[in-house]
């Protein structure tokens, strides 16, 4: 029997929702402790807040989630801005801030997410990475309470949360805005869990279309409930007319598209089962209200459909009002940034749409490689952004210019587009005809969209403001443009060594307790690789069903990064009535090219003891 492993202290530079308090694992003894290792820019990561929040509930007396916030990006080291993600996303359990990533480091976590199971009496009992763990997670919670309070070791009661003071203001957290016929705005009040209409102005409160609680109930506009709702998509009035409402709505963590009545506020939902989807990429068309979505965040109508940005799985999809199907579009859910033909592109958490004047381009803000993607002509372009790891705030020549964390786009009537360049505050300009960047404001609270009004004037959806701001006259102007040289940073995750030629790639993979491979629908397995570099890999790139891969390493080239997509189908065992699961994670591995390099390369898709 291998020994146990305490868990490391808890240290960092300060504590979210705990009424001031620093809290110490002693503090946790007698607990079931949850350690999230998130960060709040990761689509993954809002996924684990939501499948933990019935965990929470169901075993609130025994069960303590504690969120450690691993950061990507530099904005997200800001203590303030970190403050701002956890009211906007309704994070409802104490909260580390771990600037640093000591405690990432102590955990051993390789991926965002990662999860750490500790026992009442203080050791790490599993570790898991990514998301779809409620299940897993659940059964182990049950095993643990059996254990401990055989033991007597297990303590019932409240836990250290401590929630803090609600704010006062018209929005909170607004995401995305629309202009509509009347000349009114209607905005996505996502922390608030509504739409709010507001006047011309853009402060008066002229109704709301939701009640204002979490929920994904249909009905009139005081009786109907979104859950943090993004992206909106006025329709043609042709469409609107056959399809019996004129406005469709991302709303995100409820993974459904709702269609809403201008005139009376009625909600309808109109695409998606409410389940998160963890299928397999196909091109057909299905039933919209059949189909599994994934965090829809933004949406476009182009090529006479409604464009989805599905954040959750890294594509875009489409959906057909008149017809009701719905089906993907574009990206094949691997995590990078590839251009080329729809089907073979790879986006990063597609956050903002927009369609060019003369509806030929499609923009895209691509907000996890920092980038501005655009369709055109069926294939898939980059126009600005490196990757994943490349961020900044940088000006000049798109091919070097920089970008952080964007999650809007707005087509401006000469060609060019403006983004919502929103871990930098800024609102930038991307120039076709020049290939140029420039900044035309900054100092802005984490801007999410831009609004162009029909008389020219551009508004800035400022979330972390709370409200909506206008763009100076002039600024988009050639003079009124800045040249920013800012800072340049890569995300850097420590490299992998491994050893040019033969590298055995393993996915280890544990059935939740009670659960096993299903193989009623075809093989349980499939394991997706790929390589970037396409060069890195000699051998071993593709897709098959058995969750080993033999993988040849060029020695050629020094570094790079493995991805990787793997999932597995189970289903409960001796169990009539048995209900079917699917676990799938995707993984971005650094690797370097070194003499002497592993000739292993482990990943963990469901967690095993510790």
């Amino acid at each position: 029997m291998s020994a146990r492993v305490r868990a490391p202290e808890l240290r960092g530079r300060g504590w979210l929702n705990t009424g001031g308090r620093d809290l110490k694992l002693a503090d946790l003894r007698g607990k079931i402790v949850i350690a999230d290792f998130w960060t709040f820019c990761c689509i993954n990561c809002l996924h684990v807040l939501d499948e933990l929040r019935p965990l929470e509930e169901k075993y609130g007396d025994v069960l303590v989630v504690i969120g450690v916030h691993s950061p990507k990006f530099e904005h997200e080291k800001d203590a303030d801005a970190l403050a701002a993600a956890v009211e906007r996303y309704g994070v409802h359990h104490p909260v580390l801030d771990d600037p640093e990533l000591g405690m990432w480091q102590q955990y051993a976590a390789r991926a965002w997410p990662t999860l750490s199971v500790i026992d009442p009496e203080g050791y790490v009992v599993a570790t898991m990475a990514g998301e779809g763990h409620a299940e897993g997670l659940a059964r182990l919670i049950d095993e643990l309470i059996a254990t401990h309070e055989a033991k007597g070791t297990l303590h019932r009661g409240d836990g250290p949360y401590v929630p803090p003071a609600e704010p006062e203001t018209t929005l909170r957290f607004p995401g995305k805005a629309v202009v509509l016929d009347s000349g009114n705005l209607l905005v996505s009040d996502s922390a608030r869990h509504s739409l709010a209409e507001l006047a011309p102005d853009g402060e008066r409160l002229v109704r709301r279309i939701g009640s204002g609680s979490r929920g994904r109930a249909d009905g009139p506009a005081e009786a109907a409930t979104f859950s943090e709702p993004q992206g909106l998509c006025v329709l043609p009035t042709h469409v609107a007319e056959v399809a019996g409402y004129d406005l469709v709505v991302a709303d995100t963590v409820n993974h459904l598209l709702r269609g809403v009545r201008i005139a009376t506020g009625e909600v309808v939902t109109v695409a998606g089962t409410g389940r998160q989807w963890r299928s397999t990429v196909d091109d057909h068309s299905h039933d919209a209200l059949a189909v599994d979505l994934s965090s829809p965040w933004d949406l476009a109508w182009y090529d006479d459909k409604v464009v989805i940005a599905m954040a959750g799985i890294h594509q875009l999809w489409w959906f057909d009002p008149i017809k009701r199907t719905a089906g993907m579009y574009a990206g094949t859910t691997v995590e990078a940034l590839r251009d080329g033909p729809l089907a073979e592109a790879w986006m990063a958490q597609p956050s903002g749409l927009s369609v060019s004047a003369d509806g030929v381009r499609l923009w895209i803000a691509d907000s996890e490689t920092s980038a501005v993607r655009y369709v055109e002509n069926g294939v898939m372009g980059t126009a600005v952004g490196q990757g994943l790891f490349d961020f900044g705030h940088v000006d000049g020549p798109a091919a070097t210019a920089l970008l952080q964390h964007p999650l809007g786009v707005c087509a401006l009537p000469d060609g060019s587009v403006l983004v919502a360049d929103t871990y930098n505050g800024a609102v930038r300009r991307f120039d076709p005809a020049t290939d140029q960047v420039s900044t035309v404001a900054d100092g802005l609270a984490e801007p999410s969209d831009l609004v162009l009004t029909p008389t020219g004037e551009v508004l800035v959806v400022e979330s972390a403001a709370h409200r909506l701001t206008r763009l100076a006259p002039g600024a988009l102007t050639a003079a009124g443009a800045n040249t920013v040289d800012g800072p340049r940073h890569r995300a850097e995750r420590k490299p992998t060594d491994v050893g040019s030629g033969e590298l055995s790639l393993d996915i280890i993979f544990t059935p939740a307790p009670g659960q096993k491979l299903d193989e009623t629908y075809g093989p349980s397995t499939r394991l997706v690789v790929s390589a970037s570099p396409p060069e890195l890999l000699v051998e071993g790139a593709g897709t098959g069903t058995e969750l080993t891969r033999r993988l040849v390493v060029n020695p050629e080239v020094s570094d790079g990064v493995l991805q990787v997509t793997a999932q597995a189908a189970t289903c409960d065992a001796d169990v009539e009535h048995a209900a079917c699961h699917l676990t799938r994670q995707d993984w971005g591995v650094p690797v370097r090219v070194v003499d002497g390099g592993a000739d292993r390369l482990p990943l963990v898709l469901r967690g095993l003891d510790a």
